[in-house]
């Protein structure tokens, strides 16, 4: 009987004393330097920043009027919790996990090719997050030492970004046979023109940086965009930079995140004020229409009970601005049910009948009037949507922009044409490239497209040719901000640097408060960081926003 006691203390000795040396060991799920995979971090990169652009994209779009904004006025849709996922998503998640892949190069594995993807996607973040909010940390940042970072100011945050996209510049021109997946050039026929691809998108965001920066430093501006024109090496078509979805709906989805209204409608609500101009606003219908909005019924709604507004009367500064009320056309509308701005009314049960997001680019169902309620997750593309996070179509827009208000090279009226017709042939395009092609083919073939796209292009240019000049960029603002729909971050921008397009459907209720000229500071940054401050409301301007303060700019 002892000798068995004695064996079992023996046993658990051992046990303990195996787990305690256990303790000393590094953990096997830990990701280390020596265990690491510096493709399989891209990866995580690449997949994380198309996140991170999507949820600010969706900012964007409620605030320009392209989606609904379903809050009464904009310190209620937009509060101190508001950025809190961005936030992590930037820094702990993207920022961080490039800090760790470049550390993982060496004299033998240098990763030329890994570290310029990644700090293209670096340089765009930081962008976005000063176009966002301003002063952020950076130079303290990722410091795992200080819990206390600092911020630097907006001009220092973005010189910080044009850098990175300096340092990507020098490391696509190393020859390197260590390629990662790419997940936004991948299928270039080649290595050569993946890196021709790459160096075009860098110098297309060079261009959004000094656009950006063009009221404070309209001389410098001026002339780095001249240079960036002179160098041919802009966007071209074929060269669009986009995140491309699949199809599979398992968990995780590889679906685009504005794709689940498939499965039985619900979730956002279309702009009125956006649909209007789709449909209504030139007297015949955007040929992208179809392409961008999916109708579940032909007509508009006669029963209150599924849409309140359409036995209300307007609100009274509504009619005063003749603005559309509740539906693009109460009196004889075609079924593009959305909701007005700033709307916070309960929802009625309208999920298989109001207007979803279509074909483009979430990946849903295209209108070809068939109107059948969404109720089946396999329909349309399924899902495999794209992020146009930048195509050559908007650089395009940029330039004209450039071109009317600094006098750069190029003639603004052309300009603005030429990005109408790449975005709506990258439209197009991606439509029959998809699930959806054989309907989209059979309501519009392809010997059609041209001509509906021709007849568009005509109209706006006439209407250029009788507008005066005080009116030009308006044209120029809005024809961009209907070519940005699904890009939000650069719709928020364009409103704010030329407040176009201006006579902004209003919110309903007369007073919304100041319109968000910079969201606020995350909670969760301010909270657990002494040397955070909160910025005193919304109407905080960003550093290159020099326009008037207040509502009297945009609303």
């Amino acid at each position: 009987m002892k000798r068995k006691l004695y064996s079992l203390i023996v046993a658990f000795s051992l046990i303990f004393a195996t787990s305690c040396d256990m303790d000393l060991l590094e953990s096997p799920n830990e990701v280390t330097a020596e265990t690491a995979n510096p493709t399989w971090i891209l990866n995580n990169i690449q997949q994380a920043y198309a996140g991170n652009f999507s949820t600010l994209s969706t900012f964007g779009m409620q605030m320009t009027r392209m989606v609904s904004q379903p809050n009464v006025n904009y310190a209620n849709a937009y509060f101190a919790q508001t950025m809190n996922g961005t936030w992590t998503s930037s820094y702990a998640s993207i920022l961080n996990d490039i800090k760790f892949l470049e550390g993982l190069a060496t004299e033998t594995a240098p990763l030329p090719r890994h570290r310029a993807i990644a700090n293209v996607i670096k340089a765009m973040v930081l962008m976005n997050l000063v176009d966002y909010l301003d002063a952020v940390p950076w130079s303290e940042a990722l410091d795992p030492t200080n819990f206390n970072p600092n911020v630097d100011s907006g001009p220092q945050v973005y010189q910080a970004a044009f850098d990175a996209l300096q340092t990507a510049k020098e490391l696509f021109g190393v020859t390197t046979a260590n390629l990662p997946n790419d997940y936004f050039y991948g299928t270039a026929s080649n290595d050569a023109n993946r890196v021709t691809l790459w160096r075009r998108l860098i110098a297309s965001l060079e261009l959004k940086y000094h656009l950006n920066r063009r009221l404070i430093d309209q001389p410098g501006s001026t002339a780095a965009i001249n240079q960036l024109i002179a160098d041919g090496n802009l966007m071209a078509t074929n060269g669009d930079f986009v995140f491309r979805y699949g199809t599979s709906n398992t968990n995780p989805s590889a679906r685009h995140p504005l794709s689940g209204q498939l499965g039985g409608g619900g979730g956002a609500y279309q702009s009125t004020w956006y649909m209007f101009h789709l449909t209504e606003e030139k007297g015949f219908d955007d040929p992208r229409a179809r392409y961008y909005l999916y109708r579940q019924t032909l007509s508009n709604p006669d029963d209150p009970d599924e849409l309140r507004c359409i036995g209300e009367i307007a609100p009274g500064h509504y009619l005063a601005g003749g603005w559309p009320f509740c539906l693009p056309n109460m009196a004889d509308g075609r079924g593009y049910w959305g909701r007005d701005h700033l709307n916070n009314e309960g929802i009625p049960p309208d999920n298989l009948r109001k207007t979803l997001y279509g074909l483009y680019p979430a990946g849903g169902r295209f209108d070809d009037n068939s109107a059948r309620p969404s109720n089946d997750l396999m329909a349309g593309a399924q899902g495999a949507g794209v992020q146009p996070i930048m195509l050559s179509g908007f650089v395009d827009f940029m330039l004209a922009e450039a071109a009317l208000t600094l006098g750069t090279t190029g003639d603004p009226k052309a300009l603005m044409l030429s990005g109408i017709t790449k975005q709506m042939n990258f439209v197009r395009s991606f439509a029959v490239g998809t699930l959806a092609a054989t309907a989209v083919r059979a309501f519009t073939p392809d010997a059609d497209f041209p001509a509906l796209r021709n007849n568009y292009v005509s109209s706006i240019s006439a209407e250029w040719d009788s507008a005066p000049e005080n009116r030009r960029m308006y044209l120029i603002g809005r024809e961009y901000w209907l070519a940005l729909y699904g890009n939000g971050i650069e719709a928020y921008n364009l409103y704010r640097r030329t407040g176009q397009p201006d006579g902004m459907q209003p919110g309903l209720t007369p007073d919304p408060g100041l319109f968000p000229r910079s969201l606020l500071y995350p909670n969760d940054f301010v909270v657990t960081n002494s040397n955070a401050v909160q910025k005193p409301n919304l109407g905080v301007r960003v550093f290159w926003d020099t326009n008037p303060e207040g509502n009297t700019w945009v609303d």
